[in-house]
């Protein structure tokens, strides 16, 4: 069964059961845009034959796609766990500006579970104009994610010419803008189903894939290497092992490119001190090594009651920075850098003002939290709930709600 992406969402078990609302959710979005219009916020232009810039493409079901990132039957997302204290952050200096990386994460060439697939049916990649409207808004850094599986065929494989020249091209593009790029393989540290780190994908094949890409990209500055997406369901020094062995094997091809390391668990910056999925974050990390210290710590973050991006709502409105504070105090302590490659909250009242709340305290965290990227834009999102991709009407492009409560922090 496949569905058409157009001006609707793709239902929770098809793509990503934390990201994509039901239509109902999108109804009670629509609802709260136009009760934020009457107390004066800004509200999404008339539909006047508006569409998304994406065209129509279908994604298949199927069980490589989104659905593996916080599967809803994981029971310690939902059950009291065992939790070592956080230590009290210091207090931080005062930022005199803002965090320098500022932007969206532009999602699509790794969606649909169908290997390798066909672009414009499976996959859609970003757009140089999505990346022009995202620059002229301000915007610094796009995090472009995409499929491990089909840039590499096989383990150990050279990468596959089209699709390989599809992402250089993004790549080129957002660079000569001077933004900067965030390459991450959207794979929850697997291929194939098959854990990094495991006799299935050993250390050796995921130092392989990031020594070929590391080459490949190791002579533009602007571009930045995430190892993977959202780690899960893994003991961490699992992680932390083949984490290390991508590291060496960037090293070794003489890229110097800043590494950006995701945590365990879903990368989630609230749990970093907490241990129902093994050794935490906060004690596994801290066995990273980058023989040039150019490594920042990834943490996500969202503002629902399971901190998981599966709702519109946010619990408070300081949600964000009361969730993060672990995370930043962790990195403050240590003298690491961090940095959040996901947030997003629900279109009403308490989620604007988490996240503008959150956006500030980010900002005043300067000296340990190099950027943020919202969640998410893209060619193919429709009507998907967080989205910020603009639509386009008879007059013009078109902002989304969300446009107007980043722009103060671009």
């Amino acid at each position: 069964m496949t569905l058409v992406l157009r001006t609707t969402p793709l239902p929770s078990e098809e793509y990503d059961v934390n990201r994509v609302r039901t239509l109902s959710l999108i109804s009670a979005g629509l609802a709260a845009i136009a009760s934020a219009a009457c107390e004066g916020a800004a509200a999404p232009a008339p539909n006047d034959g508006a569409e998304t810039l994406s065209t129509e493409m279908t994604v298949p079901e199927g069980p490589e796609t989104d659905t593996a990132r916080r599967p809803v039957a994981f029971p310690s997302r939902r059950e009291p766990t065992a939790t070592a204290p956080a230590p009290a952050p210091a207090p931080a200096p005062p930022s005199p500006r803002p965090v320098p990386h500022r932007g969206v994460n532009l999602a699509g060439a790794e969606f649909g579970s169908a290997l390798p697939g066909t672009e414009g049916r499976d996959y859609r990649f970003p757009t140089a104009e999505e990346v022009d409207y995202f620059v002229a808004k301000g915007m610094t850094t796009f995090r472009v994610g995409f499929k491990w599986e089909r840039l590499q065929r096989s383990t150990y494989a050279a990468f596959e010419s089209t699709y390989a020249s599809r992402l250089d091209a993004i790549v080129a593009h957002a660079t000569t803008k001077g933004a900067s790029v965030i390459l991450n393989p959207h794979n929850f540290a697997r291929y194939r189903g098959e854990l990094v780190g495991s006799s299935a994908v050993p250390n050796a094949a995921f130092a392989d894939f990031w020594r070929r890409l590391a080459s490949r990209y190791a002579a533009n500055d602007h571009v930045l290497f995430n190892l993977v997406n959202e780690p899960n369901t893994m003991p961490t020094e699992q992680w932390v092992s083949a984490a290390n062995a991508a590291i060496a094997a960037i090293r070794s091809v003489g890229a110097h490119s800043t590494i950006i390391v995701p945590g365990n668990a879903w990368t989630g910056a609230h749990s970093w001190y907490e241990n129902w999925y093994g050794t935490s974050n906060a004690v596994a990390m801290l066995a990273i090594t980058d023989p040039e210290d150019n490594v920042w710590f990834e943490a996500h973050q969202y503002l629902d009651a399971n901190a998981g991006g599966a709702e519109q709502t946010c619990v408070s409105t300081t949600a964000g920075r009361d969730r993060l504070a672990p995370f930043v105090g962790w990195l403050r302590a240590n003298g690491k850098k961090g940095f959040v490659g996901e947030l997003a909250g629900g279109n009403n009242a308490t989620c604007r003002a988490a996240i503008e709340d959150m956006l500030a305290y980010m900002n005043a965290q300067g000296d340990v939290l190099t950027g943020w990227l919202w969640w998410a834009a893209g060619p193919a999102w429709g009507d998907y709930g967080f989205s910020i991709e603009p639509t386009r009407t008879r007059g013009g492009l078109v902002d989304r709600p969300y446009m107007a409560w980043l722009t103060p922090y671009l």
